[in-house]
């Protein structure tokens, strides 16, 4: 009588949490043989190892816990970070990368503390599964600097440092003793940092992104995925990213990191720094976000309107809202990130629609109780005259004869061919042009051209794609001069670096 597979083992169970905890813990026994579950069904299993369903294990974590697979780095104690990493007896020359989080703002979820240590854990296993980045060869990594979640701290089962979140100059002197520990022990990883809170994310990625091989994946994997989105509508619209007027709703890290990619793209395309920046409208919670407001973060007041430009502009409670913001800008492009389910209200599609003949409609936050508007609202709204991606996967919408397939907007799509592209090329750091390189390689993949095209690759075919990104990413870093390495057949030197789930063969 033949074993069941370990994928059909995993479908026995019936909810998606209960399939994670069986994948974690073959994880736990067979390295080998989790990776060849999730290699040969990444659809069905990168939202079970990752979002949405890693949400759901973070919130039980030190409830359930079993065992860690990442390095834990405590606030608390400086002084043990040097000594944490060497108990790996990893060499300079055996890790590849390393992603790292302070959990502040895990997903759509928020704070969570040390339970947010699987996060890292499982960025690494969708790397590993969607590009073949060697798993002996990378290490996760739990900061836990505090957290201010009331319900964790007054947990009896909860793991982590029992205090508020550090804020002052501990929290940075923390992170720049990670980083440099980090660089010094492994000094050809990728550093990959995950859900840091917006105020931090951006400050430490511009503080250190070329002094190190810095990449944070909520702030540039995010933006390059709706570069990656934009450029096949641009195909459509016939129109450069010069041409674009960008309204972004939803205004935090991910929000911002792609109007930094969407202006860095309008200038490349022509345009100066300020002339870029005057595209784009920001808005979040208090409507509009303008530059009298007071104590705007830092990652708002780069984009912050002149609130002389919008001073007649209706208001409703003294914010200008995102209808009167579309009414106003006729925007090209109008991107949600804000997690507020139903946003974009039929009148708001149907204002988008009227100010432009084909807008740009990338509804992202996920998941499907947070996303701004469903397509089958959304086609019918528009009329089908939007190029729509979303952030969640849906199946195609039937409009008048046409079936529109909408593409997911989903960062695995890029960050792990742009992981294995740096490592491939030894990269000295994740450039724009690095950056721009993936999101081309990604919409390389799509024809847009007919009704109903999806304006991105599926993620079945996932491996391949990686690839072709981790490819064009190579070749960007050689063409900047950042490579260490340079590779006669750089195509064999891809593929020679993606580690395959198979057994190691043994001599007779």
């Amino acid at each position: 009588m033949s074993r069941p597979s370990a994928h059909t083992q995993m479908n026995q169970y019936e909810t998606d949490l209960e399939k994670y905890l069986f994948l974690d813990d073959l994880h736990d026994r067979n390295e080998v043989l989790f990776y060849k579950v999730l290699v040969d069904n990444l659809s069905e299993t990168l939202p079970i190892v990752y979002d949405p369903t890693v949400g759901d294990a973070i919130k039980q974590w030190s409830k359930d816990y079993r065992r860690s697979r990442a390095i834990y780095l405590s606030i608390d104690r400086p002084e043990d970070v040097r000594a944490s990493f060497e108990t790996l007896g990893l060499g300079a020359d055996d890790v590849d990368l390393i992603v790292v989080s302070d959990a502040q703002e895990i997903l759509g979820i928020g704070d969570w503390g040390v339970n947010g240590t699987d996060i890292s854990v499982g960025k690494l296993a969708v790397y590993t599964a969607a590009a073949g980045i060697n798993p002996a060869r990378v290490i996760a990594v739990n900061l836990d600097v505090g957290t201010d979640n009331e319900a964790l701290l007054n947990s009896p089962a909860y793991l982590g440092n029992r205090h508020p979140r550090v804020t002052d100059a501990r929290y940075d002197d923390f992170i720049d003793l990670y980083l440099k520990t980090a660089s010094e022990l492994y000094p050809k990883a990728m550093l990959h940092f995950e859900d840091f809170g917006p105020s931090n994310a951006r400050r430490i990625l511009e503080n250190n992104r070329d002094k190190y091989r810095i990449f944070n994946d909520d702030m540039q994997g995010t933006g390059a995925i709706v570069i990656a989105s934009v450029f096949p509508g641009l195909k459509v619209t016939k129109e450069s990213f010069a041409d674009q007027r960008l309204i972004v709703f939803g205004a935090g890290t991910a929000g911002t990191g792609m109007a930094d990619q969407i202006s860095a793209a309008m200038v490349r395309d022509g345009l100066s720094r300020e002339e870029a920046k005057a595209r784009v409208w920001p808005l979040d919670v208090d409507g509009l976000v303008t530059d009298d407001m007071p104590n705007l973060p830092n990652y708002q007041a780069a984009y912050a309107r002149p609130a002389s430009e919008v001073a007649d502009w209706t208001r409703t409670n003294g914010a200008i809202s995102l209808l009167t913001t579309v009414e106003q800008v006729k925007p090209t492009v109008l991107i949600g990130t804000s997690t507020a389910h139903n946003a974009f209200t039929q009148e708001i599609v149907e204002a988008l629609s009227a100010g432009v003949e084909r807008p740009i409609l990338l509804p992202l936050s996920n998941p499907t109780e947070r996303i701004e508007v469903m397509p089958t609202d959304a086609i019918p709204w528009s009329k089908g005259k939007a190029l729509l991606a979303v952030g969640i996967p849906v199946e195609p919408v039937p409009y008048e004869g046409t079936d529109f397939v909408i593409g997911q907007a989903n960062n695995a799509l890029l960050y792990p061919g742009l992981g294995l592209g740096t490592i491939v090329s030894g990269a000295s750091h994740v450039s724009d042009g690095m950056l721009l390189a993936a999101a081309e390689a990604v919409a390389s993949q799509v024809d847009p051209s007919a009704l109903g095209a999806s304006l991105l690759p599926s993620v079945d075919d996932l491996r391949a794609s990686s690839a072709i990104v981790a490819l064009a990413v190579a070749k960007q870093a050689m063409k900047e001069g950042l490579a260490a390495n340079n590779p006669e057949n750089l195509v064999q030197a891809v593929e020679d670096g993606m580690w395959q789930p198979v057994y190691p063969e043994t001599s007779a």
